[in-house]
């Protein structure tokens, strides 16, 4: 990532601003399932190859494992709220901060507690039937 002499990279700055934006629009919007379709749809749409071919079938399995999930976006990128509109998994594409991979994270309201370690983030590099399996049962496990 490229630093400022301010110590957020314009990249850092630019997700703040996508946040603040976020939270205008679901003050405004409430707790609509069609706007956060829509918002998730949007951003996956400005994804590059093939993190939007990623972030899709993401959005496919959380819907077909998770139907309760809340689609929404977090700073600018896809991401899912359990009822208590808690956001609990997410899709960061590699553009987004200029990183290597797409990546599949899970906050810390996500229940994946696997005794005293555990993964919260996962690279993806490709949808393979392995990776979708895997996939599905961490998004089962996170919404608990």
């Amino acid at each position: 990532m490229a630093e400022s002499s301010a110590g957020l990279s314009q990249e850092e700055r630019d997700a703040v601003k996508q946040r603040a934006k976020e939270l205008r629009d679901e003050a405004k919007a409430g707790k609509n399932r069609a706007a956060g379709e829509e918002a998730v749809a949007k951003a996956i749409a400005e994804m590059p190859e093939p993190d939007a071919a990623i972030a899709g079938r993401i959005h496919e399995l959380v819907a077909q494992h998770a139907p309760d999930l809340m689609p929404k976006t977090w700073y600018g990128q896809p991401a899912y709220a359990n009822k208590e509109g808690k956001v609990i998994l997410f899709v960061q594409s590699a553009a987004k901060f200029k990183t290597r991979y797409c990546t599949l994270g899970f906050s810390e309201d996500a229940a994946l507690d696997d005794g005293e370690m555990w993964p919260t983030s996962f690279a993806v590099t490709a949808m393979t039937p392995a990776a979708e399996k895997r996939i599905a049962a961490l998004i089962l496990s996170a919404d608990g």
